[in-house]
């Protein structure tokens, strides 16, 4: 596949089986949107070909697709692969935080819900193969963690695009890479792929060495005068200008690159919010009584559920709108930077150097290293705004607020749409950074690596929890414990993990508890599915059972693994 200004990728060989889950990833622009369209039956491949399995059902969240006219419950029940159960659809429905949505007709959907929608209808279609394109996009923590668990649980195939790490690591078991025109599948989970890329990045850097030295040697040799040269055969004059002249594979990484970033220094007065309240735009209250104070090298992170009120505070340190009670104060050094979920238009017809620059000045070379450090090659960095792919977009619109530079950062979800190679060099680039930064953000990873503190909002409180996202999610979960009573597992125990083999008996004992644990977790899904047929059209009903359905079958999954596990392991005796 292609786009106008390069190559996308080619000579992909792949096959995905029932049970394979795989996540593809690679820098914005290389095609990975595009494969996945390709490969689900919806756009047509420029070589190839695409053999799907005999009667496959493919269900697919894609970023561009549009969702079918009428209600929010009538879009998800329909799909292309056939009507999915009441039940389960306000279930999902509900886990994502759309539970008052049902009725909601579609076209008065911001674009965060719609793709919440669109998510919701891939999850319940009937489906061998599963194919999400960013799927925890827009979602809040809580939704990102139940997709975790939904997709763990998931018995087809499963492909998967997404910058969000912890999701990753948690539901792979292998990856694809798409690099600069070349596909590399690796089997194994993120981590292991992670271990991967060094290897080949190592091998990468030695040849380039290898290469350089080779260029000087040749050069030196050319230089000797012409009767040195006169001497030798002409291929050799021909190989040495050949390596001279040959660029090193990729753009620079960013770690390469040491950016140099002045940005006017701050006062002692950065941004203060005394009593701030503010409410949304159909009366409901959001949050009251905010006191907040921000250092001049401030690292918080806002987070909360959907709705909060997350950007709306975002907005009030912004100038964006105004407290409906409060006072919100700015020092006078202060030069924001202010990135949204869906950052300013950009002028397809300009080029990715000249919007970085700005248009009263000629881009320089503090321009292209800016490009460079997050992943704009020379190539890249000449190409028009318009054939730029969704996430290299993304990309220039934060380089535009960068370029800018602000001394304070205001980031509205910043890692939607973005590569996890930029997000790395996001995250490198603002643990240098002398300024302030107050993130809004779902992503665990980002989280973890950039806010030092995390402000929480829930309920209509606000308040600051010191020791960044880490700290507060490990309070949020205890809390959590407490609140909920110790019960016997259904599970059997699991294997202890060693080189000493088990016994016959103590292997025959573990199988029968697992018998005896899928029979149980069978007839509690049988019961919720008889309980699903008698709650009729009482949907706060449906929803319940709907949810507590999904549970159990997830933890029915999980223990018929065991079991599988547990009897290879005696039969292989």
């Amino acid at each position: 596949m292609a786009r106008p200004d390069r190559p996308l990728f080619g000579d992909v060989s792949l096959t995905v089986s029932t049970g394979d889950r795989l996540g593809v990833v690679g820098i914005n622009g290389t095609g990975k949107s595009t494969l996945l369209r390709v490969l689900a039956g919806r756009q047509a491949a420029e070589g190839g070909e695409v053999r799907p399995g005999n009667g496959v059902r493919v269900a697919m969240l894609d970023q561009d697709a549009p969702l079918p006219a009428g209600t929010v419950l009538d879009a998800v029940l329909t799909s292309a692969t056939g009507r999915a159960e009441q039940w389960e659809a306000e279930a999902v429905l509900t886990r994502l935080g759309l539970e008052s949505f049902f009725d909601r007709d579609i076209a008065g959907l911001s674009g965060g819900e719609a793709k919440r929608v669109g998510l919701a209808r891939a999850l319940v279609a009937p489906s061998d193969l599963l194919i999400l394109d960013e799927p925890t996009n827009h979602l809040d923590l809580a939704g990102i963690e139940w997709l975790e668990d939904h997709l763990a649980a998931y018995r087809g195939g499963l492909l998967l695009v997404t910058h969000d790490r912890h999701v990753l690591d948690r539901v792979t078991t292998r990856m694809l890479e798409l690099d600069r025109g070349t596909a590399h599948v690796h089997d194994g989970d993120y981590g292991s792929y992670l271990d991967a890329v060094g290897e080949r990045s190592d091998a990468q850097a030695s040849a380039d060495a290898i290469r350089r030295n080779l260029a000087k040697s040749e050069l030196a040799w050319l230089r000797r005068g012409a009767k040195a040269r006169s001497s030798k055969p002409k291929y050799r004059v021909e190989a040495a200008k050949a390596l001279i002249a040959q660029k090193s594979e990729g753009p620079a990484r960013p770690a390469d690159l040491h950016l140099e970033f002045p940005t006017p220094r701050l006062g002692d007065i950065v941004i203060e919010l005394d009593g701030v309240g503010a409410s949304a735009p159909d009366g409901r209250r959001l949050f009251d009584g905010v006191d907040l104070k921000l250092d001049r090298r401030e690292r918080l992170g806002i987070v909360g559920p959907n709705g909060a009120g997350k950007t709306t505070l975002l907005n009030l340190m912004a100038k964006r709108t105004e407290p409906t009670e409060g006072v919100v104060t700015w020092g006078t050094t202060v030069e924001l930077g202010y990135f949204s979920q869906t950052g300013a238009e950009l002028d397809p017809t300009a080029r990715a150097r000249e919007v970085v620059a700005g248009p009263n000045r000629v881009p320089d070379w503090t321009d292209a290293r800016l490009l460079e450090s997050f992943w704009f090659d020379k190539d890249s960095q000449w190409a028009q705004v318009g054939t730029l792919s969704g996430g290299e977009r993304r990309r220039l619109q934060l380089l535009n607020v960068l370029a800018s530079k602000p001394n304070v950062l205001l980031l509205d979800e910043p890692t939607n749409d973005l590569d996890l190679e930029t997000l790395r060099a996001l995250e490198d680039f603002l643990e240098d950074w002398p300024g302030a930064v107050v993130v809004v953000s779902h992503d665990r990873a980002f989280l973890e690596r950039v806010v030092a503190d995390a402000l929480i909002i829930d309920d209509g409180r606000a308040f600051r929890f010191p020791g960044g996202y880490n700290a507060w999610d490990e309070h949020r979960r205890a809390e959590q414990s407490k609140s909920v009573p110790a019960k016997r597992s259904a599970k059997p125990d699991k294997p202890k993990s060693g080189s000493s083999r088990r016994s016959d008996s103590t292997l025959g004992h573990l199988i029968r508890g697992a018998e005896k644990a899928i029979a149980k977790l069978d007839g509690r899904k049988s019961k919720l599915h008889d309980q699903l047929t008698e709650a009729g059209s009482d949907h706060e009903r449906l929803a319940s059972l709907g949810i507590e359905l999904a549970a159990v079958e997830a933890e029915l999954a999980e223990v018929e693994d065991q079991w599988l596990t547990l009897s290879e392991e005696r039969e292989q005796r």
